[in-house]
């Protein structure tokens, strides 16, 4: 998709007209309207809720039109299915490790210690709804992931905005077109370049109100829950974000150099992107402009529309590290001890539900008690305990499993050989480096 992919003029903007520092600006008036008018800015939420409507709006079209065109023009289906195994293996890898990763440093730290919780003092009521769907979602089974991730019809997919059905419609969409070749795959591929190229228009329209989301989703954070709502679990909040900081630069960062590339200069080029996600702890908000911005870098778009959408349910890592990290917790704090056969089980679970986070309601308190419910040794009651700072670890967990799905792209990239190198070192190092608009 050349209107995707095509150079951006190297010449900054100024700093008014940054969307960076428009999104820091946001950040910085939320926390102090949610300090001073804690009433007031619990009304401004509605700012990030109409923002994240309007990207989900468009993210279901968008990821169609670019998986699509990608497979289409990629001419060789064979290498289209390479390159969907290679990301599910690199996935499960990652995967696997982030699980690991979480469940040493709870070992290693332990947060729970001491807190001495008894279960039978925990209220019910509030993981009741959590407790529900996860009980339909472990009762499911395999068969019934499967069934879940087929869509009823194509409007169905559509209407409910479930990136993996749309996902797996334009694959097949993409791999009829290919088949058919001639005039007529010609012409249904222009069209569908030209449709994108509208959406990707519409899209930096809607980005440029992202300042108002992050005023709006900070605002109500801080006015409802104040700034020393983090007292009560600090210990387990702060080494989530450890555990989350460690694995993009060391683990991530290692996988990078590997690949020929810089952690740090690709953290600054996504800096808008994943400020966004911080503020607004939705990782949804910025698929488009970072499927723009992997393709502007020089990766081939149908290792981008094959890889980006597929991650966001199959490679969560910070989502992975929180899994295991929290159950340990949970174990701890009410004083449960764990067998290694116990440790082995919420392994094999975690591998499983988490791959049914994405799009789910409340996903990780769902997934969590899922997988709680999965070891009977631990008291799922324990869920409750966590509660109250899910909302600011998920900031955590949406930027971790953002810049792991944006890792894993260049990495499989690198691997296929579908990423122009020069141009991905030049606009890392900031030489015709797109602008702050998307």
């Amino acid at each position: 998709m050349t209107s995707v992919a095509a150079a951006i003029p190297a010449r900054r903007a100024g700093l008014h007209r940054s969307l960076f520092a428009q999104v820091l600006a946001g950040l910085g008036l939320g926390i102090l309207l949610g300090i001073l008018a804690p009433d007031f800015a619990q009304g401004l939420k509605f700012f990030s809720d109409a923002f994240l409507r309007l990207i989900g709006m468009i993210v279901a079209p968008i990821v169609f039109c670019v998986v699509v065109h990608g497979i289409a023009g990629a001419g060789d289906l064979g290498k289209v299915g390479r390159v969907g195994v290679k990301a599910l293996v690199y996935f499960e890898v990652m995967t696997t490790l982030a699980l690991l990763i979480g469940l040493v440093l709870a070992y290693a730290a332990g947060p729970g210690h001491g807190m001495n919780i008894d279960p039978a003092s925990l209220d019910p009521k509030a993981m009741a709804a959590a407790s529900e769907n996860a009980r339909k979602l472990q009762g499911s089974g395999f068969g019934a992931f499967i069934l879940n991730i087929l869509p009823l019809t194509i409007f169905d997919a559509f209407a409910r905005n479930d990136v993996l059905q749309v996902l797996v419609f334009a694959i097949l969409f993409g791999v009829s077109l290919a088949l058919v070749g001639g005039e007529t795959a010609r012409s249904v591929s222009a069209f569908i370049e030209k449709l994108s190229t509208v959406l990707f228009k519409a899209m930096g329209l809607i980005v440029r109100l992202a300042p108002l989301g992050v005023l709006g989703a900070v605002a109500y954070t801080v006015g409802r829950y104040g700034v020393g709502s983090l007292q009560q679990l600090v210990s387990l909040v702060l080494l989530f974000y450890a555990a989350v900081l460690f694995f993009v630069l060391v683990v991530l960062g290692g996988v990078m150099r590997l690949a020929g590339f810089s952690i740090l200069r690709f953290l600054a080029y996504l800096r808008e992107e994943l400020t966004i996600v911080l503020a607004t702890a939705s990782s949804d908000a910025v698929l488009p402009q970072v499927m723009r911005k992997l393709e502007a870098m020089g990766i081939r778009q149908s290792v981008v529309g094959l890889v980006v959408p597929t991650g966001y349910s199959f490679n969560l890592d910070a989502f992975s590290i929180y899994l295991t990290l929290a159950v340990v917790f949970i174990a701890q704090a009410t004083n449960t001890p764990l067998a290694f056969t116990d440790l082995l089980v919420v392994l094999g679970v975690s591998l499983i539900t988490s791959k049914g986070a994405h799009g789910v309601p409340g996903s990780a308190i769902v997934i969590l008690a899922a997988t709680l419910n999965a070891v009977p040794s631990i008291p799922a009651i324990g869920l409750v305990l966590v509660l109250s700072v899910d909302w600011f670890i998920g900031m955590a967990r949406a930027v971790g499993n953002l810049v792991g799905n944006c890792v894993a792209t260049v990495v499989v990239a690198a691997w296929e050989g579908d990423i122009d190198r020069a141009r991905a070192q030049a606009v890392l190092a900031g030489e015709g480096m797109p602008q702050d608009t998307v």
